[in-house]
């Protein structure tokens, strides 16, 4: 059953929005940004799922620097950020905001920012039971390298300050990318219990139990096994379990690869690996996001560098395999982010390098992707949330 989504209010300027109605099929969707360039931080936009259009122009919701990877809570009463800086940056040190959500105009009001207590954190998510905000520290330079920080999240959304850092011994495989380790995400399993970090430069998937209660300093230890070898030189990214919680997909960012696993009690067993970019060059490999469609049939990723498309695949229910249906060019560069809307009829992508958010059709039935609707400009777009009614 679908989800309806919050209705939307026109905004006439940041700090002020008056609520006009709003159709039921539009839904309001934040961006985040990188913020180099013009961009000054989150915005706002308004996406009517009956054409497939955004409702005028992005109107800025939060001035930040470079909030690139937005985490919603689960009553989405808070908007968790990542500010990945770093150093050579405006601002060289790496934060993490906190926002709280208006119910009646969606306003976005800072509640605290703190540090990561790393550079370039790049992603984020919340734990199960919404205590800890888990942090990806991706560090572009060698040293002091990448980390997981965990950070404590009380109940009006207030950060406090890292109370526990991990770190990972660098595979070492491609000298450039890989000197150091760099966590690229942090996802926690279905069940709440495990939490798995997707690192980079160690061609790795580490797993950690979480258990506050034994010590809420330490929410997490190592399990066992500790982790899950991928390819060398592969660049793990990131990981989406299925919605029944028996599988698990990994996209590795160096060698545009899919690694499907099988999950049980904390244990993930490789099943599949399957090459997106097999026998093209380096270039076209530069594998990104991943989602999959709300019935569980189809997942799509998106893969950047000169390739930029975004790969179509069907899933077989039992095993989690995946099989490629369609590759479809994202009319841009630099496909970091898209997202589905919550019909399941469109696409969107955000192209970070050409400056857009392009909109495709999709069929729900095939899943395939068909033409582009709208292209909407905007300055280094990032990551995609939308609202939606609980």
């Amino acid at each position: 059953m679908m989800r309806k989504f919050w209705p939307l209010l026109m905004a006439g300027s940041v700090g002020a929005m008056s609520v006009q109605a709003a159709p039921a099929e539009t839904y309001e969707v934040l961006v985040g940004s990188y913020t180099a360039g013009t961009s000054e931080g989150i915005y706002r936009l308004q996406f009517d799922s009956r054409t497939g259009r955004f409702q005028g122009p992005p109107v800025l919701a939060a001035t930040a620097d470079n909030p690139s990877w937005l985490t919603l809570s689960e009553d989405q009463k808070h908007l968790f950020v990542v500010n990945e800086n770093g150093p050579g940056q405006k601002d060289p040190v790496g934060r993490v905001s906190s926002y709280s959500i208006d119910p009646r105009n969606h306003q976005l009001t800072l509640i605290n920012q703190v540090q990561s207590l790393g550079n370039e954190p790049t992603h984020a998510s919340v734990a199960a039971d919404g205590r800890y905000l888990f942090v990806a520290n991706y560090s572009v330079v060698e040293d002091p390298g990448g980390s997981l920080a965990v950070l404590p999240v009380d109940a009006q959304g207030k950060l406090s300050a890292p109370v526990q850092l991990s770190g990972h011994p660098a595979s070492r495989v491609n000298p450039e990318r890989q000197a150091s380790n760099h966590v690229h995400s942090v996802v926690s399993s279905p069940d709440g219990k495990y939490v798995f970090v997707q690192d980079l430069g160690a061609d790795k998937l580490f797993a950690y139990r979480y258990d506050p209660k034994a010590n809420h300093e330490l929410p997490l230890t190592p399990a066992t096994p500790a982790s899950v070898q991928l390819p060398p030189g592969s660049g793990p990214r990131h990981l989406l379990f299925s919605a029944d919680g028996k599988h698990a997909w990994l996209t590795t960012e160096m060698s545009a690869q899919i690694a499907v696993f099988d999950y049980k009690d904390g244990q993930l067993t490789q099943t599949q690996l399957v090459d997106y970019a097999a026998g093209q060059p380096v270039s076209d490999k530069a594998g990104a996001a991943l989602h999959a469609s709300s019935d569980g049939k189809f997942l799509y990723v998106s893969n950047r560098g000169t390739a930029n498309h975004i790969v179509v695949f069907g899933i077989d229910p039992a095993t989690g395999h995946l099989k490629e249906l369609q590759r479809r060019s994202v009319e841009g560069d630099h496909p970091r982010e898209f997202s589905l809307d919550p019909t399941g009829r469109f696409l969107l992508v955000a192209n970070q390098k050409s400056n857009e958010i392009v909109v495709v059709e999709r069929d729900p039935e095939t899943g395939l992707l068909g033409k582009t609707v709208q292209k909407l400009p905007i300055d280094a777009p990032s990551d995609l949330k939308f609202l939606v009614r609980q």
